[in-house]
């Protein structure tokens, strides 16, 4: 490998919450965080060259979006994912989550509901209900290996009221990437029903061997009329610091509404993320595919370590993202004491599955994007945890 992906970098002290802020929220100096979305990796040296680069211009004002920073968006989409992208069809957001927010206010009312499908990263719902509008829950069907959607179930909480769908693809937590053939039965189910599909693709670089990246709009003309789709480079290359995502709009019309919203609220673009996005786009593709070697040999090396050592927490591999979802109910541990467990225990944190949604209790979702060495630490704490409870419950300690 060019890149050392085991090297740990020391980030205490530079503000980042996935770290300082365990001392904030938790009080702990020596808890090993596995929660935020983001990476232990340092980026790529393009794009810190091109960042530095950028500013030794001493003058930081306000930024455009040149044309060669949509043209590495649309090769990299075509390269990466064989999806055909238009200039005109990309805006710029300062994070998907943002983007959710904008767009649930452009293309629907006060009232009006939205289906998201959970166990499924938070800010979906939070987005709806902050903003006035209604959740309704398409919860996924856990199967042996992984989890499928209930379209059955989706068609059937469909009413006059219902406008949008919001789609994690691929899916976090759970790590399924969604076939062509799932998606394109859920395409039919909202097409028929005139909903509106937005489609979280944040996680879309992060795939498996075996698995494929199908972007929801890329299905037919037809379907990417209907589809606003939100990406970013933040996950794939470790930039979430920056603020800077796109969406992409192929009807004129939804984009239309959507650049009055932003118009409206004053989006402009961050210079770094702008310069940060081009070179990652341009050069980051070598690093991006070392990391994926790594971060699927971290998701076998979590299965087999769980299997041997700790058989009270299940883990169905994930296709895609690097994140994992693990099963904790076949430990002693009451579900709503989980993360109380994990942080008390075994001096970790994760992110409790009831922050996903329903069908979330009894679950953890851990992070794996982490040099090898923390993985292991934090593997052999949470070991070493569930094995001393474990201990005392049968009398053995």
């Amino acid at each position: 490998m060019d890149y050392d992906f085991d090297l740990i970098m020391e980030r205490r002290g530079t503000n980042c919450v996935k770290w300082d802020g365990l001392v904030d929220r938790y009080g702990e100096k020596d808890l090993l965080p596995f929660w935020v979305a983001d990476m232990d990796f340092a980026v790529a040296e393009p794009i810190q060259k091109a960042i530095i680069d950028r500013v030794q211009h001493p003058i930081y004002g306000y930024t455009q979006v040149a044309p060669s920073v949509f043209e590495a968006i649309i090769s990299w989409l075509d390269r990466r994912h064989g999806w055909h992208v238009q200039p005109e069809w990309i805006d710029f957001t300062t994070g998907v989550v943002n983007a959710l927010n904008l767009i649930i206010n452009t293309y629907t009312l006060p009232g009006d509901k939205i289906l998201v499908q959970p166990p499924v990263y938070a800010p979906f719902f939070n987005s709806v209900l902050n903003n006035g509008r209604q959740v309704v829950y398409n919860s996924l069907i856990q199967t042996d290996s992984s989890y499928t959607m209930d379209l059955g179930d989706l068609e059937s909480k469909i009413d006059s009221r219902t406008k949008m769908l919001i789609l994690c693809n691929p899916h976090n937590p759970v790590g399924r990437v969604w076939s062509k053939k799932e998606l394109q039965q859920l395409a039919e189910v909202c097409l028929k029903h005139d909903l509106l599909m937005v489609s979280d693709e944040i996680h879309s670089d992060f795939i498996y061997t075996g698995y494929k990246h199908v972007p929801l709009a890329s299905l037919s003309p037809e379907i990417a009329e209907n589809t606003i789709t939100c990406m970013a480079p933040s996950k794939t290359f470790n930039l979430a610091g920056l603020a800077t995502s796109f969406v992409v709009i192929p009807s004129k019309q939804l984009r239309r509404l959507f650049r009055n919203t932003l118009q409206n609220v004053g989006v402009s673009n961050a210079f770094l993320g702008v310069t940060a996005l081009e070179a990652a786009y341009r050069h980051g593709e070598g690093w991006l595919e070392e990391l994926l070697i790594y971060l699927e040999e971290n998701r076998d090396l979590v299965k087999d370590f769980l299997e041997k050592q700790v058989p009270g927490i299940k883990m169905k591999k994930p296709q895609g993202t690097y994140l994992t979802w693990l099963d904790c109910r076949g430990l002693a541990v009451e579900e709503n004491d989980l993360q109380d467990f994990f942080i008390d225990k075994a001096n970790i944190v994760v992110n409790d599955g009831k922050w996903f949604g329903p069908n979330g209790k009894g679950f953890v979702r851990f992070n794996i994007g982490c040099p090898r060495p923390l993985l292991q630490e934090g593997l052999c704490r949470m070991e070493r945890a569930v094995k001393e409870r474990s201990g005392i419950l049968t009398g053995r300690a």
